[in-house]
């Protein structure tokens, strides 16, 4: 009698449901007012608890109108599910657009892969029954997390699971000629439409949907960091406020440089932050960052290996001693340039001098130890601690109310001009950090180097102006030392 009725009498659907109210969910949800007519059953205890087969999915090639009821119609790009192969036809539901069933020509088809960028972040292609339970009780989702998967039991149709506290409910979401519904009478266009309805009326089910199941992913290893059982210290190369600087060997073929990070001496959370502005920067005039080992301590930053060492220390050495003029200017121009494109990158190198500034065997430098400073500890890098701030360096704003700015580099930019054109002599020599802090504060300048042209003290003068803002910045800086350069170099020849 029921069927006869439901078959002749659709129209009064909604009177045979509260005369024969259809099976509630398997797992038991008590006293549904309106029971789900789709309840995905549970599979049998045999089943395998792996996932199902994924659907073969199509794309519309070209247009194709239907030309009869088992046919259907589909646009280029639309996308299909296949229910069965059919001899030159598939048998598909159509998965954007209005939905669909019907046969379609093979011909206008390709094959599409099951992820697509358009698939929803609550639809799962690849998802079990058992993996989507195992999934929502994870302690990653809450009570009303929810995702809709294809459905095991019966093909082409969806299942939709939804967490509520300690159980998850499964509900078949069926296709029909007209579209998708969850309970017969409610018909809805699209799954979009479909979850919006049960989220606005979620009593029908007595299973809130609040958000969807975020999957999570596994943590992205940082191409950047390295365990420090890659590198072998061989040679320790100097000493400074941030730590040693040791020549090593990576995977016991590479030659590197390994600055080992002084933990008592650093704000080591700030350190993270500064890495990855490390990593960022590339340029041919600075070093380049190689790896940093920064899980646990001691903390090391890995980066090429000038084999020269410091600009400081070469210029003292007999092969930097016996330089001339365009050698000197050439390493002005290089230092000039590497701070042009920090000064464009809005960073401040707060320590530039030429101990900080490294040489390679082409006589290529290239400026190091960029935004280090800053890590420094209150107590270590201040005015009050005046045998570690590099005050013959250091512009008169920062040594004495540590103002460091683009402007304060080109302060000690001035200095490192000195360094380069007195081979690496120590500036401001005889004076200590006090006496040196006084005279500059008075107006006293470094005197011009012999080996010096004019106007290259000139810049240097320009340097050291009292107001931050008189003092040119670093491209003007680049520009001008560069035309010296190709004027005199000529003359050395």
């Amino acid at each position: 009698m029921e069927p006869f009725l439901r078959r002749r009498l659709t129209f009064l659907s909604f009177f045979w449901d509260k005369i024969w109210p259809v099976a509630a969910p398997d797992d038991g949800v008590p006293g549904l007012p309106d029971p789900v007519a789709g309840a995905e059953p549970e599979p049998a205890a045999t089943e395998p608890c792996s996932p199902p087969a994924p659907p073969q999915l199509f794309r519309v090639l070209y247009d194709f109108t239907a030309r009869c009821s088992a046919e259907l119609s589909v646009s280029r790009g639309d996308r299909l599910c296949a229910l069965r192969e059919d001899g030159d036809y598939i048998f598909a539901r159509r998965l954007s657009g209005p939905p669909g069933t019907g046969l379609v020509p093979i011909t206008h088809l390709a094959r599409a892969t099951p992820e697509t960028p358009s698939d929803p972040p609550w639809y799962f292609s690849s998802m079990s029954r058992a993996r989507a339970q195992q999934l929502l009780l994870s302690p990653a989702s809450a009570p009303g997390a929810f995702l809709v998967r294809p459905s095991e039991s019966s093909r082409g149709d969806y299942s939709l699971s939804v967490r509520a506290q300690a159980k998850v409910h499964h509900y078949r979401i069926s296709t029909a000629a007209g579209g998708l519904y969850l309970q017969k009478g409610r018909l809805f266009p699209s799954l979009e439409e479909l979850l919006a309805y049960y989220k606005a009326n979620w009593k029908l089910t007595q299973s809130p949907l609040l958000q969807p199941h975020v999957p999570q992913r596994p943590p992205q290893q940082d191409e950047w960091e390295r365990p420090r059982s890659e590198f072998a210290l061989r040679r320790k190369l100097g000493e400074g406020c941030f730590g040693e600087v040791w020549e090593g060997l990576w995977l016991g073929s590479t030659p590197v440089a390994v600055k080992v990070i002084k933990s008592a001496y650093m704000k080591l959370a700030d350190l993270s932050k500064e890495i990855q502005t490390l990593k960022s920067l590339r340029h041919e005039r600075l070093i380049q960052l190689h790896a940093v080992c920064s899980a646990g301590q001691p903390v090391y930053i890995v980066t090429e290996l000038m084999r020269k060492g410091s600009l400081q220390a070469f210029l003292g050495s007999p092969e930097g001693r016996a330089l001339d003029l365009p050698l000197l200017l050439s390493f002005a121009c290089q230092v000039a340039e590497g701070m042009s494109y920090l000064e464009g990158r809005r960073i401040v190198h707060r320590d530039l001098a030429a101990r900080n500034v490294l040489v390679g065997d082409d006589l290529a430098c290239k400026v190091a130890d960029f935004g280090l400073a800053r890590l420094l500890k209150d107590d270590i890098y201040s005015p009050s601690s005046s045998s570690k701030i590099p005050v013959k360096w250091t512009a008169p704003e920062a040594a004495n109310y540590r103002i460091y700015s683009q402007k304060s580099d080109v302060w000690s930019f001035g200095v490192l001009l000195y360094e380069v054109f007195t081979y690496g002599q120590c500036p401001y020599e005889g004076l200590s950090n006090h006496e040196t802090l006084q005279q500059v504060m008075r107006g006293y300048r470094l005197p011009r180097p012999a080996p010096c042209p004019a106007e290259v003290y000139a810049l240097m003068l320009e340097c050291w102006k009292g107001s931050p803002e008189e003092r040119p910045a670093f491209a003007a800086l680049q520009e001008k030392l560069s035309a010296a350069h190709r004027r005199l170099a000529p003359a050395h020849t």
